[in-house]
């Protein structure tokens, strides 16, 4: 049954972490002929599996997933080039004739799929770069966050702040244009229609199945997950190590925290990242909201709404 009528059907799957996402998409293959294309800024590194919750073996098994585990730490996948890698993909999930999935909770990959965003053409530039990079290793990341809200208020509300390599970029784009970055980005809306899902649940209970999921990460390894990656080379300034987990274990192994201290950390700034997931979901009054959602269920409703595409 592919989603194909005057456009062609696209299912999201959003939410904030921790919400059963994965879960939910993986179940669907009872019900449906699905494959899932990834929707999160931190499993598209290799190598960094504990702290971005990566689908498991058993359910990458199950089902396809795409765009996960395709960058190095050190490498740099553009808001622009994820979104072609995600069209690419979408496109040959519907040349075999099945349901594409994208699933994730990173707003700006959702946004660039189901908006059409085009980044604007400015080159890298070197120098500016490794300005900024120094600022990041002196621990000096804040102060480029709030330059970014001095220039381009409008870009700093929709970048998360830790994520520095779009902080880095929406920075650049701005200097050497002298115009916004918010300012730069066109739209063309893509050839899809989407049904928007979103997750959700009592916010305490999902505060306390995280804490419980990070007890269990430290646990799995997580420690010596981060170790191996320094040890690798990847430096602690790089922005997939700016990333939950990684941040917080590396200040640790640093010696700038404890362990307990560093664990603390992660949860609080979980939560952090889990509030402002839930304001990013405000700008879409489209999202269908599901409180503990059975699969089955979840399938029937894709079914009506594909035929409603035809």
């Amino acid at each position: 049954m592919p989603l194909a009528g005057k456009q062609r059907g696209v299912v999201v799957i959003t939410g904030a972490t921790g919400i059963g996402k994965t879960a939910l998409a993986v179940a669907l293959v009872q019900h449906l002929p699905v494959e899932i294309v990834s929707a999160d800024s931190r499993q598209i590194y290799r190598h960094m599996d504990i702290a971005t919750a990566k689908p498991t073996p058993a359910e990458r098994a199950a089902v396809p997933h795409h765009l996960i585990d395709i960058v190095n730490p050190d490498e740099v996948l553009t808001l622009a080039g994820y979104q072609a890698a995600a069209y690419a993909a979408l496109d040959a999930i519907y040349g075999r004739g099945l349901i594409p999935l994208l699933v994730g909770g990173t707003g700006q990959y959702l946004a660039a799929v189901m908006e059409g965003w085009s980044a604007p053409d400015v080159p890298p530039n070197a120098e500016l770069r490794a300005e900024f990079e120094a600022q990041i290793a002196a621990g000096e990341g804040a102060a480029l966050v709030a330059r970014l809200h001095q220039l381009d208020p409008q870009a700093a509300a929709f970048i998360d702040p830790r994520n520095l390599r779009r902080v880095i970029r929406a920075l650049e784009v701005t200097l050497l244009t002298g115009q916004p970055f918010s300012a730069q980005r066109g739209k063309t809306p893509p050839p899809y229609s989407f049904l928007k899902l979103a997750l959700t649940g009592d916010r305490e209970s999902l505060y306390n199945r995280l804490d419980s999921r990070i007890e269990g990460m430290i646990a799995a390894g997580l420690v010596e997950e981060v170790r191996y990656l320094h040890e690798c080379g990847y430096g602690w300034s790089l922005p997939a190590m700016s990333g939950l987990g990684y941040a917080q274990l590396g200040a640790h192994l640093r010696g700038e925290l404890s362990l307990a201290e560093a664990v603390s950390r992660f949860k609080y700034d979980t939560h952090d990242f889990v509030r402002r997931q839930y304001t990013w979901f405000r700008r879409y009054a489209d999202l269908i909201w599901l409180e503990s959602p059975q699969a089955g269920a979840v399938a029937l409703q894709v079914r009506e709404w594909a035929a409603g595409l035809a």
